[in-house]
Formats: C-alpha cells, sequence, structure tokens
C-alpha cells in the first residue's frame, strides 16, 4: 500500500495475529510494523547479500511519517552505496559504551600489579580525580583540545609539575588503549607540556628542626623522619615492609626501587630505634588498614606545614638536603650516588656494568654521620647557621 497518514491510520492487526510489518509501495524497504497491543514501529529492511537486515526507525507515535521516510531514504542511500547501516548502527552502540571512565577501570587493574604502591596511588589520582571532566567521553571521541585543556586547568589548579605529571599519565592511558585495539591514536601527542622551574630548594637546618619538632608519632610523621634520616625515595619508606628489614640495614628488592636495582641501606643508630620502637601488626612498617601501605600525603603534608610554619618545601627536598650536605661535608659523590640509588656518574653507562661495589661500610658512615648531624641540628647544640659535618 501506499503510505499516508491516513492510511496507516486505520491500519489494524488482523485477526489471530500478534504481530504485521506492512511495507510502502513508494519506498522498497519502508514498512510500519503493528503489534498487539496497538504499538506501532518504523522500520526498513534491506539485504546484504543473502542475509536479510532491520533497522528500528522509531515509534509511530513519536516520529511523523514525513521523519520516518526521510530517514529511511537515508538508509536506502547508503544501501545501495554498499554500506550495512544495521551494522554500523550495533558498532556505534558499542562505541557508546566504550568511554573513558570504562576503559579506565580496565586500564588501573591492569597497572595495579605492575606499579610500585607509591606511584599507582598516583597514576590513579591522575586519571580519577583530575580526569574526571574526561570520563563521560567515548574513547573515540577524546580530542586533543579536550586533553590540552585538562592540562591547563591541572597548571592553573596544582602547577606546571603536576600538571606534566597527569599528562604523562594520560598518554600511558591512552597508548594502552591503542594495543588493546579501542583506539587509533593517542589524543595526547601533540599537546604542550608546561615547563617546569628547576628544583633547587636545600632546608636550612633551622628548616630541618622546625619540620622534626612539627611531627608527631603517628605513621606520617615517622615516615618524614626516615625521609629526612635516611634521604630514600618516600614510596620506598611508605611502602617499606617489615620483610625488608634485615639485621641493621634494610633491603629494597629490585620490584620497589625506580631503578629495578636491589638497594642496600644500612641503618644508623637512629633509624634503628625508630624502627625497634614500632609494633609488628601487619606486613607493612606504615599504613592504618592491614595489607596496604602508608597513603594520605596530602592532608597529612598540609597539617605539618601549618605546624612546622614553613611553606614551599617538598619530602624530596629531605633527599637534596642530605644529599647536597653530605657533599659540602667531604663525603664522596659516588658514595653520596650509592646512598641514593643512583645510577648516574661513575656507576652509569659500561662503569656500571663492571663496577660492581656497593660500597656497604662507607654508605653505613655516610648515614650515621648525617643522622648525627640531623640530631644535633634539631637539638640546637650547635649554630643552625653553620654547617660542619665531620668527615669519615
Amino acid at each position: 500500500m501506499r503510505f499516508t497518514q491516513k492510511a496507516i491510520t486505520d491500519l489494524d492487526l488482523p485477526t489471530g495475529k500478534n504481530e504485521t510489518i506492512v511495507f510502502d509501495d513508494d519506498l522498497p524497504g519502508f514498512g510500519l510494523r503493528i503489534r498487539a497491543g496497538g504499538k506501532r514501529t518504523w522500520i526498513y529492511q534491506y539485504k546484504i547479500g543473502n542475509q536479510n537486515r532491520r533497522i528500528t526507525l522509531g515509534a509511530a507515535t513519536a516520529l511523523s511519517l514525513a521523519s520516518a521516510r526521510a530517514t529511511a531514504i537515508k538508509i536506502h542511500a547508503q544501501v545501495r552505496l554498499g554500506r550495512d547501516p544495521s551494522v554500523e548502527k550495533a558498532e556505534a552502540r558499542v562505541r557508546a559504551s566504550e568511554t573513558v571512565a570504562a576503559a579506565l577501570q580496565s586500564y588501573l587493574t591492569y597497572q595495579r600489579t605492575r606499579l610500585r604502591p607509591r606511584s599507582y596511588v598516583e597514576v590513579e589520582r591522575h586519571l580519577i580525580k583530575h580526569g574526571r571532566p574526561l570520563h563521560s567521553l567515548q574513547l573515540d571521541k577524546v580530542d586533543r583540545r579536550a586533553i590540552a585543556a585538562e592540562i591547563s586547568a591541572a597548571a592553573v589548579k596544582s602547577g606546571a609539575v603536576t600538571a606534566n605529571r597527569i599528562r604523562a599519565s594520560l598518554s600511558a592511558f591512552f597508548a594502552w588503549c591503542i594495543g588493546e585495539g579501542l583506539l587509533d591514536l593517542n589524543p595526547v601527542i601533540g599537546t604542550n607540556r608546561q615547563e617546569e622551574k628547576s628544583r633547587t630548594r636545600v632546608l636550612t637546618d633551622d628548616e630541618l628542626k622546625s619540620i622534626w619538632n612539627a611531627l608527631g608519632s603517628d605513621d606520617y610523621s615517622t615516615v618524614v623522619k626516615l625521609l629526612m634520616l635516611t634521604g630514600q625515595r618516600a614510596d620506598e619508606i611508605a611502602a617499606l615492609r617489615w620483610s625488608e628489614i634485615v639485621g641493621d640495614q634494610i633491603a629494597l628488592p629490585e620490584s620497589r626501587t625506580k631503578n629495578r636495582r636491589q638497594h642496600i641501606i644500612p641503618m644508623s643508630s637512629a633509624v634503628r630505634a625508630i624502627l625497634d620502637g614500632r609494633a609488628h601488626n601487619d606486613e607493612f612498617v606504615f599504613g592504618r588498614r592491614h595489607g596496604r601501605p602508608f597513603r594520605g600525603w596530602g592532608v597529612c603534608k598540609a597539617a605539618l606545614d601549618q605546624r612546622a610554619k614553613l611553606k614551599h618545601w617538598v619530602h624530596h627536598d629531605l633527599r637534596r638536603t642530605m644529599a647536597t650536605r653530605l657533599a659540602e661535608s667531604g663525603t664522596a659523590p659516588h658514595i653520596i650516588e650509592a646512598v641514593l640509588n643512583h645510577v648516574s656518574g661513575h656507576k652509569a653507562g659500561v662503569a656500571g656494568i663492571y663496577n660492581r661495589a656497593s660500597y656497604e661500610d662507607q654508605k653505613r658512615i655516610a648515614l650515621e654521620k648525617w643522622a648525627s648531624h640531623v640530631e644535633e641540628a634539631v637539638s640546637g647544640k650547635r649554630p643552625s647557621t653553620v654547617v660542619k659535618l665531620r668527615h669519615a
């Protein structure tokens, strides 16, 4: 029959049938499906090879005859050009479910077992907290402009360093999506990297004293004390396990160090005293939840800054301060590098392949010397403006 508004209004479901489809004479494949109960739906039916395809255009109560016909004409033209609109519609439905948020769940599950605990926390924060405006977007709809906007917003709110770390986390995520076949291009590529200022902060003895005296006996405070005394990386101390404390030294396995090399940290008497005073209630030395290392750096650091009346410093400054002061006192550069577990300098490249010395005795002397200096600075026995570390 030829579809007109009056003709379709007069159509009824034949007696004894639950469903029927009536096709338009003017546009092959364009039809109206009538079901028991009065439901009427516009459809378009076509054939690809030997297979029949059927697409639902919409309810007749919501879509007028003219609109339904116009949609059917477009689909008819696509079929004539060799396309398969039904399959494309199904693929579009699948892509619509492939949002950034959905892909992030799989990505973070993948990274949880690969990254060190502290690194994972940072990546999770970058993607979940800072990347939230992207979560509802389809993966293939995220463009360079959207990424650049998030990086710029992060730079204004949190600074250039944080913005660049967020950018790196986003780039790694989208690169993983490409590997999983979810994307063809990485939208982070081509976005601007924020200019970072060189970090040169070296804390004075007065500042070390202010920080130490503002610390308490909680996990965070104890972690910061150990960072000050050992000069190690924050995540290495925060995720310290009891099994890594062997005798009078801390032995970090390859899986827990930045350069993937085992690192031995001789414990000074001050570090030994701090660790001896802690209860063995869990796998981790620090952490309020069983089975998880310490977390909550931001809140604890903000509270410490208020108590210490000290601003514009980061935990990594403690590491830089120790290295600088040891160098000023005459400690050999290669010993300082060994204490810090750096692979640059004397152990970089070929030299590192042949020089396997660990310098344990020299490291112990340097760390004991530094711990004594911190104790003297905190107690005020020596004027804070004078730095005189004893030579080993």
